[in-house]
């Protein structure tokens, strides 16, 4: 049996070693690495083990306050900025200039609006017209920040900050009775164009659809920094530098903002302030990332996380959708079942049933890409 283990365990670590050095031809491995790791934290989410743990830094700020989960949602949309350059870089490879990319980049928005769309019917039961989730945030972020995608450097952060300066704007100064408070929950200008786009609020929740302007900025920053990883004029640990210096300037900045009470940090809206915050952070979480793996050359922990991100639309679609109205209840079955035969106490069985319910899904995504099977738009 000891035998056996042990070969099995030989023939998962010679196929882990095999993807590494699939994946080292032409990848920043940090960018692999980071959009596992936050793949994985949300497919984690889906199987409800945060909730039967009790991880309060595992849920969303009410309001006016900052948790790690609420770095989640700047985590995705930076990371699909910090990819558009490879992106781009490999299709002009193959002849496909910036202006003929544009019919994949309005294709590919259209469809994660459609698939924000659908998971917002997917937890309603039935059809709504929603805009609140992040593939249909993402849709407009990846348009405003490839059509700055060609602007030097400066113009690209002049952009960013004017998105947050107007919205900031529009907040401090919408004139319409009702919604001329910019820091209430439901109270907002953000909140009157909802009752404008979808004809209703977030049932309480204060989130807003116009969250996708502000936002922009990080995957504007995520363009910028892609830049910079893709640049051969840079060494890597000039990069890494500047990574670190431009990050903690957002924190600064950001914090200060709060602590002042110009512009509280509240997630829900994304006030000027959380936007400044975030990005720092995950400007700090990139370069974090490119030290252990680029620089230190940690490249066998990518794998684990990597395959996740490798199908990342895909297997937060599943989650999201099938995952949570059939999967979990059905590996509950037997995972918490078979806990509750030995004895173990409802809160053991919950969680035994997250944790086997998060293997599974990773499995699954090991699965395609051991075929090769990449599911992207």
């Amino acid at each position: 049996m000891a035998a056996r283990t042990k070969n099995v365990r030989r023939i998962f670590l010679t196929s882990m070693e095999n993807t590494v050095e699939k994946m080292q031809s032409g990848r920043v491995l940090s960018l692999d690495f980071f959009r596992g790791v936050t793949m994985l934290l949300l497919v984690a989410e889906t199987t409800g083990l945060y909730d039967v743990m009790g991880w309060v830094q595992m849920h969303h700020h009410p309001w006016h306050g900052f948790r790690f989960w609420d770095l989640i949602q700047p985590f995705f949309m930076f990371i699909a900025g910090v990819a558009m350059p490879f992106s781009l870089a490999r299709r002009e490879a193959k002849s496909r200039s910036y202006r003929k990319n544009w019919r994949h980049i309005l294709i590919r928005c259209l469809m994660l609006l459609a698939f924000g769309v659908g998971i917002q019917c997917a937890y309603s039961g039935k059809l709504v017209w929603e805009l609140w989730n992040v593939l249909a945030q993402l849709s407009a972020t990846i348009l405003i920040a490839y059509a700055a995608m060609r602007l030097r450097v400066r113009w690209q952060l002049l952009v960013s900050l004017a998105l947050l300066l107007a919205t900031d704007l529009l907040y401090r100064f919408f004139p319409v009775q009702g919604f001329n408070r910019p820091f209430v929950m439901d109270e907002n200008f953000g909140s009157w164009v909802d009752l404008l786009l979808m004809g209703k609020m977030s049932n309480g929740g204060g989130w807003v659809a116009i969250n996708c302007i502000p936002t922009a900025a990080h995957t504007i920053w995520g363009v910028v920094a892609g830049r910079l990883l893709l640049s051969a004029s840079h060494a890597k640990f000039s990069k890494l530098r500047l990574l670190c210096l431009w990050g903690a300037a957002l924190l600064a900045v950001g914090y200060a903002l709060d602590f002042s009470g110009v512009s509280p940090i509240i997630k829900r809206i994304c006030t000027v302030s959380f936007i400044f915050v975030s990005g720092g952070w995950t400007l700090l979480t990139l370069a974090f990332s490119y030290w252990l793996i680029d620089v230190k050359g940690m490249v066998k922990i990518v794998t684990p996380f990597a395959v996740v991100g490798m199908n990342s639309i895909f297997i937060y679609l599943i989650t999201q959708t099938a995952g949570v109205q059939w999967f979990n209840g059905f590996v509950g079955i037997f995972a918490g079942g078979f806990a509750g035969w030995l004895g173990c106490s409802e809160h053991v069985q919950a969680v035994s049933t997250a944790l086997v319910a998060l293997g599974l899904e990773w499995m699954l995504c090991y699965y395609l890409y051991r075929k090769r099977i990449f599911l992207k738009i």
